[in-house]
């Protein structure tokens, strides 16, 4: 559908220059036959009139539409209008017909511009168009994206573009994903890894299972957020727009002003055309679609342009812990009562490969590379996993696994994370320590938020209250709330609001969505996220990357800027001009000089918002001069535990 109203827009664009082209081709011929006949005055009016009338029908034609739908846009059509007959009544055919030509030139000019900053947009949209090698008993077939099924078999060779969410089955590739993610760095997959669509193969070969198609795929969501901001309105183009009919009568009262003060006609019209709002009309839109095309090519998803100039205010950030402020996935993080690490690693990651629970999985990616053949292995009911492994009993699991199994292990080491330890041939070889790490990025993406003054940063996680509490001390969070509930993280979100913050809000689960909507901002983590998730936010983030939200915010403050300029400068320049055509310096061609001026500013307009499209950060945040030092302690406190449970843990500085 916005495919079609696109081009619907451009045909009526093409048709109103036609017409002014026709119209002005007539105009060039009945001044060569005055030129050349200076006594016959009736052929060149007659040919100025037939010109004047093929121009007047888009123009009055876009009055009439603006009486039904009233607009700002609206108020530049009816008042060319109102010029165009008055011309008519003045008789004066040539003013009625280069008044509208310039108008129609200028707006199909503003129109092509604007339509450009749109093709960023939409150039997203294409991403989707693309065609499918799905395998077939006997081979390949070529067919359209749109005729794949979730469940079906397809094959990426390299230059491939993935028309699919999927799941690699078979070969290994590196996938460009700048498109969706603005990650520059291709990632590596292998069977068992997602495939996004619009993702492209960069070498090698893949078997992809389907999984998800059009709409519901990552890139289908993404278009859909897109297309739904781009059809948004800018809180100033709101604000003009209430006030379009107060406008309009006041040019009028200007106009007639003008017509009772001086008896010139040629000024009159030029206040009509000179007050043409067009500058006003294209400030807001054309600056704020730019800045979302932008921010897509960032892999920030904005749903509206209310979210774009809300971000810029924010002073204030509150992230969720596990999957947003950490990867989510469980690392190897030390060793306790080992005598041989590297033993102790083979079993773990030999026995783990059995299993698929959260700890195990940690093993397996923390241990050697290579095949360990364990017969017999089983899980045994959520204590662990047990196996034979060259030829000798072998377990992995937790301190009652080995009670079970009658092993004598050492003492657990404390530890705020899971722990896991490993036997062989009934001997106990120590103890692994598991943890969700900090994302590599994190403390530089705090950091570079602290420079840009979100100085309060707060911490909240359903998690116990040491794991949070390391977290925060890693990252230099001083403020970190432990076990809290969705609820409880929606009012911990209203506090900081009641206390005067503008909070941005930074989550990834379920359990956030509550959050996300009390924020002044709500941002998701992952276009892959929950459909609750994404639906609760504002603003998402087709990565992971938390370096993303300060350019977020860094966008939306320029954004912000341009508009400002640009209303500024659309709102004196209307007034300069409108003043010298009141006053009659523009002259005889008042109201053709005034269409001419009037355009230079909206050019102007659209030239200053077009700069936003040079915008590009690599999204590798940087703390700024003024960042502040990271916390020594942090005070977490327990929602659940009442009101009043609070505690200070003092932590090592952060380096």
């Amino acid at each position: 559908m916005t495919g079609l109203l696109a081009r619907t827009e451009q045909l009526l664009l093409g048709a109103q220059l036609t017409l002014a082209m026709l119209s002005a081709g007539l105009l060039g011929l009945a001044l060569l036959w005055q030129f050349a006949v200076p006594g016959d005055t009736g052929v060149a009016s007659l040919v100025a009139a037939l010109a004047a009338a093929l121009v007047a029908v888009p123009v009055l034609a876009d009055a009439s539409r603006s009486l039904r739908y009233p607009s700002l846009h609206g108020v530049a059509d009816r008042l060319v209008a109102l010029a165009l007959l008055a011309a008519w009544v003045a008789g004066d055919l040539m003013t009625a017909a280069v008044l509208p030509i310039v108008m129609i030139l200028g707006h199909v000019l503003e129109e092509r511009s604007l339509l450009g900053t749109r093709e960023a947009v939409r150039a997203l949209g294409r991403l989707a168009e693309t065609r499918a090698r799905r395998l077939v008993p006997g081979g390949v077939e070529l067919v359209a994206a749109t005729a794949l099924q979730a469940g079906d078999r397809i094959e990426l060779r390299a230059g491939d573009r993935a028309p699919a969410d999927g799941v690699v089955r078979a070969g290994s590739a590196s996938l460009d994903m700048a498109s969706l993610t603005g990650e520059s760095v291709p990632v590596d997959v292998a069977a068992g890894d997602a495939v996004a669509a619009g993702s492209i193969d960069c070498n090698g070969w893949l078997e992809v299972e389907v999984t998800r198609t059009g709409a519901d795929t990552t890139l289908g969501r993404i278009i859909t957020l897109m297309r739904t901001a781009e059809e948004s309105k800018p809180a100033v183009t709101r604000v003009l727009e209430q006030y379009g009919e107060q406008y309009m009568a006041l040019v009028l009262m200007a106009a007639a002003g003008t017509w009772f003060a001086s008896g010139d006609m040629a000024s009159t019209l030029a206040v009509l055309v000179a007050s043409c709002p067009c500058a006003l009309v294209l400030a807001a839109p054309a600056t704020a679609i730019a800045a979302i095309a932008v921010a897509a090519r960032h892999g920030i998803l904005i749903k509206g342009t209310g979210f774009l100039e809300n971000l810029a205010g924010v002073d204030a950030v509150v992230f969720d812990k596990t999957g947003t402020l950490t990867t989510g996935i469980l690392s190897l993080v030390g060793f306790g009562g080992a005598a041989d690490e590297a033993a102790l690693l083979r079993v773990a990651a030999a026995l783990g490969a059995a299993s698929s629970h959260p700890v195990s999985r940690a093993a397996v990616l923390a241990g050697p590379a290579g095949c360990f053949v364990v017969a017999d292995a089983r899980e045994e009911g959520g204590f662990g996993v047990t196996g034979t492994l060259d030829g000798l009993a072998a377990a992995f699991g937790r301190e009652e696994l080995f009670a079970r199994l009658g092993v004598a292990v050492s003492p657990p080491p404390a530890h705020d994370g899971p722990i896991g330890g490993a036997s062989l041939g009934g001997v106990f070889l120590g103890w692994l320590l598991f943890a969700d790490r900090p994302r590599p990025e994190a403390a530089a993406a705090l950091a570079d938020l602290r420079g840009l003054g979100l100085t309060r940063q707060v911490m909240l996680t359903g998690d116990r209250a040491a794991v949070a509490a390391r977290i925060g001390a890693e990252l230099g969070i001083g403020e970190v709330y432990a076990e809290a509930l969705p609820d409880d993280k929606m009012r911990r979100v209203q506090l900081e609001t009641r206390a005067g913050f503008r909070p941005l809000v930074v989550g990834d689960g379920v359990n956030d969505s509550l959050a996300l909507k009390a924020g002044a901002v709500g941002v998701a983590m992952g276009a892959q996220g929950t459909d609750v998730v994404l639906a609760s936010a504002d603003v998402v983030l087709t990565g992971s990357d938390l370096r993303r939200l300060g350019t977020a915010i860094r966008l939306s403050r320029r954004c912000r800027r341009t508009i400002q300029v640009n209303v500024a400068l659309g709102l004196a320049w209307t007034a300069v001009l409108v003043t010298l055509a009141a006053l009659g310096v523009l002259g005889p061609q008042g109201p053709i000089i005034a269409a001419l001026l009037h355009n230079v500013s909206t050019f102007v307009g659209l030239g200053n918002a077009g700069r936003l499209l040079l915008f590009d950060e690599s999204g590798e945040g940087v703390a700024g001069p003024d960042a502040a030092p990271l916390s020594r302690q942090v005070e977490v406190r327990g929602m659940t535990e009442g009101a009043g449970a609070s505690a200070i843990l003092p932590v090592a500085p952060v380096m």
